[in-house]
């Protein structure tokens, strides 16, 4: 049983003092035979089987995920600002690196935060007002976020800025796929690479679908929104979750974990990498194809792993 002290700070909410928290199984919905649990935008409806690559079909676009894929944003982005957030309220809930490794299995802000406070201070999630105070924590921390991000202390990941330049001189289209919400997408790229936000040309972010990954929604929108079917796009993911989503979608997905990913599961992934990689800073393949013996993901590779078959 998980315990947790009580007392009252001076904005009204209760300060919890957990003694130990552990992850409980997920909560969050996965299609399963006969229910995809997920809609595309407009409530067009997409069965549960993904559809097979065709590798005859020409790549046309390039999907990215934003958190631990285009930057490494969770240890020093938002695991830092939750923590601000939490001192900012009176509340003494601190973060560390291992416990935000276990809470990142839950995919959002607010969800995370709903998801510790029931494993840790049940009482506290039967409150009448939780769902408000979930919200107004969240919105301090993503203020918080966006500070640090306007520092310039997040830098894109090595070989991502590389990559896009490419991409978008070769003709390819450029998408976003992210649970974080939108502001902190566009304060990412303002301060990294500003040209990025003309190049991506959908940037599907935050609540603009109801379910989130590893349900596949946030993909069915993107592609609606591109006017593309799956078989022609490319995804770019680092977490489990992630790959689960795109792969619900039918999009083959290449993974360039992190230091909390490094150990998940990325069946079906075309290939597994430490970064995409640059001509002085070689990657490292933990997984899957390296057709062309290449150093570093480039527009030639991205063609070639169309072609294989996923783990």
């Amino acid at each position: 049983m998980i315990k947790a002290l009580q007392t009252t700070n001076e904005f009204g909410l209760h300060r919890y003092h957990p003694l130990f928290w552990r992850p409980t199984a997920s909560r969050t919905s996965r299609p399963g035979p006969g229910n995809s649990g997920s809609t595309r935008a407009g409530s067009v409806k997409r069965n549960n089987q993904t559809p097979q690559s065709d590798s005859t079909m020409a790549l046309k676009a390039l999907i990215f995920d934003v958190d631990g894929t285009l930057a490494d944003t969770e240890r020093d982005g938002h695991r830092v600002a939750f923590n601000l957030a939490f001192q900012e309220a009176g509340l003494d809930w601190v973060w560390d690196e291992e416990l935000y490794g276990q809470l990142l299995s839950v995919t959002g802000g607010k969800e995370r935060i709903s998801r510790f406070v029931t494993d840790t201070c049940p009482e506290m999630a039967t409150e009448a007002d939780f769902e408000r105070t979930v919200r107004r924590l969240h919105e301090s921390k993503t203020r918080h976020y966006l500070a640090l991000l306007a520092q310039g202390s997040i830098p894109l990941r090595p070989g991502v800025h590389r990559l896009l330049k490419e991409a978008h001189a070769a003709g390819l289209r450029l998408a976003i796929a992210t649970t974080t919400t939108p502001a902190n997408v566009t304060t990412l790229l303002e301060h990294t690479a500003p040209e990025l936000l003309e190049w991506f040309e959908v940037i599907g972010a935050g609540d603009v679908v109801a379910a989130k990954k590893p349900a596949p929604d946030i993909y069915f929108y993107v592609l609606e929104k591109l006017s593309l079917e799956p078989e022609t796009c490319l995804a770019f993911e680092d977490s489990a979750n992630g790959i689960q989503s795109a792969r619900a979608a039918g999009l083959d997905t290449i993974i360039t974990v992190n230091r909390y990913t490094r150990h998940e599961d990325f069946s079906g992934a075309v290939t597994v990498l430490d970064t995409l990689g640059e001509p002085e800073s070689p990657f490292t393949i933990l997984a899957g194809a390296n057709p062309n013996r290449g150093q570093y993901l480039d527009i030639g590779m991205l063609q070639q792993l169309k072609s294989h078959t996923p783990l």
